[in-house]
Parts: C-alpha cells; sequence; structure tokens
C-alpha cells in the first residue's frame, strides 16, 4: 500500500528530480564552482537517503588510517543543537556535534571529529586547529558539490540498488543515477554472505561501471555487544530475550541478525537520528518489565547509544546494550580496497616530496 501510495507521487519526483539535474549541470559547467584542495580528502557518501552503511564505512577508514595518518573526519551533524563549525573536544555531547561524529569521538580519541553545514568552509577551518592533519574523511558528502574530493567512494545498498531506485518522494534517491558517475569506488553492502560470483558479475553488468571506477561487495558483520555504560561484553545466545532500540534508517540487517542468534526479540523503533526524551525512557522501561524471561537485555546500535547516555543515571544499572556493526569486504577484496586507499594518499606525499625536492 506505502509503496503503491508513493507511486503517486511520480509527478514531485520529476519536479525534484529536474531541480537536482540543473544544480549538476550549473557544477558540471562550472557555473557552479567547486573548490579542490591539494590535500588527501575521501568522501563517503550514497545517491539514497540513509541506510547504506556510511558510517560503519567512516569507521572502517579511519581504522584503516588511523595508526600511519593523522585522520580527521568532517560530517554535518545532523539534528545537533548548534550552528556553523564546531571540532569535537573534551566536554562534547552529542547535541553540539551530532550522533555519528559522537560516535566517531568517543570511538577513536585520536581522531580529530568536526562539524559544519558548509565542507567549504569547515575544511580550512579545520586545517587552522588541526594543521598536523594529514588526511580527511568527509561523511555523507557526495552530494556537496562545492568541495570536489580527491577519492570518492560510493555506497549502495545491495537490495535497493541506485540503478532500480527513483528520485523522491516516489523513491529513496536524493540524487540523480548519473551522479555515480562522479564516484571512483562503489560499494555495494549488505550483500548476503552466500553471494555468488555469477551474481556479483550481474551486479557489475548492472551498475555499468565507468573505466575508472572499481566495485567491491561487502556484508554487514556485528560483533559481540558491550554494556552501554561499563564496556562489559554480552554473549548472547538462543537463551536471550531483547528489547531493540532503533533510531536508525534501515533496522532490517539487525532484525535479520536477532531472528537468528536469539531467542525472541521485540522492537521499539524510532525515526533516525531521534532523540530520545524522559518520555521514550519510560516507554523503554515499561516494554522491558513486562519481558518474562531469566536472561534479558536491551540492545541498541552504536548511534543510538550515544544519545541515551545522557541517561546515565536512569539506565546504568540496567542491562542495556550497544552492538557494533562493521563492513565485511567479501571476495577477498579488503587488500585490494585497502591499498587503493592508501595509494591515494600516498600520491600526495610522493608529490609533496618532489615538490621539496
Amino acid at each position: 500500500m506505502l509503496r503503491s501510495f508513493r507511486y503517486l507521487l511520480f509527478p514531485v519526483s520529476f519536479i525534484y528530480g529536474s531541480i537536482i539535474w540543473l544544480r549538476n549541470k550549473l557544477y558540471d559547467a562550472n557555473i557552479l564552482k567547486s573548490a579542490s584542495f591539494n590535500f588527501p580528502i575521501i568522501c563517503v557518501g550514497n545517491l539514497a537517503v540513509g541506510g547504506t552503511g556510511k558510517t560503519p564505512m567512516t569507521e572502517y577508514l579511519i581504522r584503516l588510517l588511523k595508526d600511519n595518518y593523522k585522520t580527521a573526519t568532517i560530517s554535518r551533524g545532523y539534528k545537533r543543537k548548534t550552528k556553523g563549525y564546531g571540532l569535537a573536544g573534551s566536554g562534547t555531547t552529542a547535541l553540539d556535534i551530532g550522533d555519528e561524529p559522537m560516535q566517531f569521538h568517543k570511538k577513536f580519541p585520536g581522531i580529530s571529529v568536526a562539524v559544519g553545514e558548509e565542507r567549504i568552509v569547515a575544511i580550512p577551518q579545520l586545517l587552522q586547529d588541526r594543521p598536523e592533519t594529514e588526511v580527511i574523511i568527509l561523511d555523507d558528502a557526495l552530494q556537496h558539490r562545492a568541495v570536489k574530493a580527491g577519492l570518492n567512494i560510493l555506497l549502495t545498498d545491495y537490495g535497493n540498488l541506485y540503478t532500480r531506485d527513483f528520485m523522491l518522494p516516489a523513491g529513496d534517491l536524493r540524487d540523480k543515477r548519473s551522479s555515480a558517475s562522479r564516484a571512483d569506488i562503489i560499494i555495494v553492502t549488505k550483500c548476503p554472505h552466500n553471494i555468488s560470483t555469477d551474481k556479483k558479475t550481474a551486479v557489475i553488468k548492472e551498475l555499468t561501471p565507468l573505466p575508472h571506477q572499481t566495485i567491491y561487495f561487502t556484508e554487514v558483520q556485528y560483533s559481540m555487544p558491550y554494556h552501554l555504560f561499563n564496556k562489559q561484553t554480552f554473549n548472547m545466545g538462543s537463551h536471550t530475550d531483547v528489547l531493540l532500540i532503533t533510531g536508525i534508517a534501515n533496522p532490517k540487517p539487525l532484525k535479520d541478525f536477532l531472528t537468528s542468534h536469539v531467542h525472541t526479540y521485540e522492537m521499539l523503533r524510532y525515526p533516525d537520528h531521534h532523540i530520545f526524551d524522559s518520555d521514550d525512557l519510560k516507554d523503554i522501561k515499561k516494554h522491558f518489565d513486562k519481558i518474562q524471561s531469566t536472561e534479558k537485555i536491551i540492545l541498541t546500535t552504536e548511534k543510538d547509544g550515544v544519545r541515551l547516555q545522557k541517561f546515565d543515571t536512569e539506565l546504568s544499572g540496567m542491562p542495556v546494550y550497544v552492538i557494533p556493526v562493521q563492513h565485511h569486504f567479501l571476495f577477498d577484496e579488503a587488500e585490494k580496497f585497502n591499498a587503493q586507499v592508501k595509494a591515494y594518499i600516498e600520491a600526495f606525499r610522493h608529490k609533496a616530496t618532489v615538490n621539496t625536492a
């Protein structure tokens, strides 16, 4: 019923798509200007709204680079209570910078985490504040064409490839399919674990990559949950009953995981980037108390966890666990991807060495 209703919105999608097409054409014709930086900037993005795994991919890149390069991230800081440029510090909260940047800040204290609606403004400000920075990862910035990143990574959900989708509001695309041509790397995310090479070939054929583009495939991989406050891990099993709290765009992979790994689960679903309040907390406790089980936990995502931490007094004595999620590259291509990213950064180092010789 919902999908049929969305099809009725095709006239609106046509208008929206025409506006996006015109905007892209103005950038392509250099009427609207894109700024380039003589500095390694990696952009992670998608063509659809939410749910393709941008945050786990940004984290993957952070893990890949942080030990060898002074790494920084810049995000918009969606649903934060502040405006303009901001740099995370010791007293920063999710309300200051948003949930995803706060997640980066807490998990990777050795990197610089900044936010700013206008990346073209935020980049030089970050480099002034952190002049030692050697690489910047732009989180969810493929549509931010005022900045021309040196390496663009486009994510698309295996279950909803951008080639099969439509513009908002009839579909989930916020940019034209043709914008995929700006990507250097295309990653098909949330693939089945047992995807065949024939299916891989079929997807690549459907995406029709350009000569400069490389396509990779990843699956969702969940790690052992840890307590939101004391960080102790918990081994879920067939006797565990779960109250799942989610405020993410696409909880289906997590639901599928729980279906095969725990006894039962009940889900309380909130809007993406939902800011939890005291009424939500009462509702969570009410539903948790109704679960009749000797082994029951509250489970949430890391992104939701940073928005629940403000209730440390109310929740600290409860079994509230956070489940980490990562990208796992299929077909043994992780090293190929890693090498491609590092080669891009090393090209700048080589250029700098030549220029100073």
